[in-house]
């Protein structure tokens, strides 16, 4: 019976499964997904509610009029310890249970097109889940527990930007000291590794060092909805409870609708009831009216695909808009390439710089010594990001794969390394 091994990539944004023929060392498949749930409201319903995964999830999301639990950058969750359940119908839902699903649908969808059940697999986990070891170890069995519940039986994890780096060994003929930068929706990781061509032995000893740091593209698209979404959401409008004294809205209103996953911490009768008042205190100004709308009407998530799109098309243009049009909010605001750089993303884009430069100068290697800067992930493709690579490294040493795969072949490409090293120490 043929020999197969399963990357899986379990993203922030989107989730991957490589198949690998481990007689061929061919990867015969990839199944993707957006790391994406939907439930379907239930009501006062005491059954399971009905789930969709990935795009079902978006259309099935649009379907119901937004009405519904719609879940997103699951991912973030793991290291979060104050986070024991959510109540989704009748039903209690922990970390892991809302992964397997992603998980289970990539690997059922695998397990069909091979006609056989696969057993094995490298799943993959950012260099930092979070900052805090203890948070980190909670995210990683977290992670585990899940890969259990879909039915794996011998897994192993890798860092995700080590699996990137597997993806590149087979692109090269001689050997080479390579920088791999693995941008997620969540992290931006990396990892220094000499490489040798993949018919010559790889060894753990080849990993020179790693690290990484919890700022990617979600962090980017915070910084649109901050400087380019929030003043149409009543940012700087003020509320008379005194007359004569106005004072800011509520921080926390604008803190909240930032961050995807915070969102919904509006969405409570407190909350509510705290827009709602600020509204008339606002002398009912239209863009607390708009704030309302958002949490009511569940937009979330279609007005952050809108900056994700702006996000994207500052990749190749030097200005774009931001536009959305929906249950009567309107905006139209432009954005400039170079107003993005220096003045949206210019913290969370600094604070990479000075990561990448604080990682090489503590593992002693200066940029003139790498061969090869490679990188991958979405949010590679940030201009000011990639451009950063482009000026320290040289234009010469930066490449690039499949911005969205590159880790999931990876991945299935170290299991053999893995699988030895496991070997080794329980001998």
């Amino acid at each position: 019976m043929p020999n197969y091994i399963y990357g899986i990539d379990f993203g922030t944004s989107n989730s991957a499964l490589a198949i690998l023929d481990q007689d061929s060392q061919q990867i015969l498949k990839l199944f993707t997904a957006p790391s994406l749930l939907f439930f379907k409201e239930m009501g006062s319903k005491p059954e399971a509610p009905t789930v969709a995964i990935g795009d079902a999830a978006i259309d099935q999301y649009v379907e119901n009029r937004m009405h519904g639990r719609f879940m997103k950058s699951i991912k973030k969750v793991l290291p979060n310890k104050s986070f024991l359940d959510t109540r989704i119908g009748g039903n209690r839902y922990r970390a892991e249970d809302l992964v397997v699903l992603i998980l289970s649908h990539l690997i059922t969808q695998a397990d069909e097109f091979l006609g056989q059940s696969v057993k094995k697999a490298v799943i993959g986990r950012p260099v930092v889940f979070d900052e805090n070891p203890e948070k980190d170890q909670l995210a990683q069995e977290r992670l585990g527990r899940a890969a259990k519940m879909a039915g794996l039986e011998e897994f192993y994890f890798q860092m995700e930007p080590i699996g990137a780096a597997y993806t590149y060994q087979r692109q090269i003929s001689k050997p080479e000291l390579v920088l791999v930068a693995d941008f997620g929706g969540g992290t931006s990781d990396f990892s220094l590794m000499r490489l040798h061509p993949a018919a010559e032995s790889q060894t753990n000893e080849d990993m020179l060092a790693q690290g990484g740091i919890y700022i990617g593209g979600d962090s980017f698209d915070s910084d649109i909805m901050w400087h380019k979404g929030t003043p149409h959401f009543g940012r700087g409008v003020k509320e008379e409870f005194t007359p004569g004294k106005p004072i800011d809205l509520p921080l926390n209103y604008f803190l909240n609708i930032c961050s995807w996953e915070r969102m919904n911490f509006l969405d409570t009768l407190r909350m509510r009831l705290s827009i709602a008042k600020s509204y008339q205190f606002s002398k009912q100004d239209y863009r607390v009216k708009n704030l309302q709308t958002l949490i009511d009407k569940n937009l979330g998530y279609t007005f952050f695909k809108q900056i994700e799109q702006a996000k994207i098309e500052l990749g190749s243009q030097d200005t774009t808009f931001l536009d959305y049009n929906q249950h009567e909010i309107e905006i139209h605001e432009e954005i400039q390439a170079e107003e993005f750089e220096h003045d949206i993303i210019v913290d969370n884009l600094s604070k990479i710089k000075d990561y990448l430069n604080e990682f090489l100068e503590k593992n002693n290697f200066k940029a003139e010594d790498i061969d090869v800067v490679f990188m991958t992930g979405g949010t590679s493709q940030v201009r000011p990001l990639k451009n950063h690579f482009i000026y320290t490294f040289g234009e010469a040493k930066v490449t690039s794969g499949d911005n969205f795969n590159s880790v999931a072949m990876g991945l299935a490409f170290s299991f053999d390394l893995l699988a030895q090293k496991q070997k080794e120490e329980v001998i």
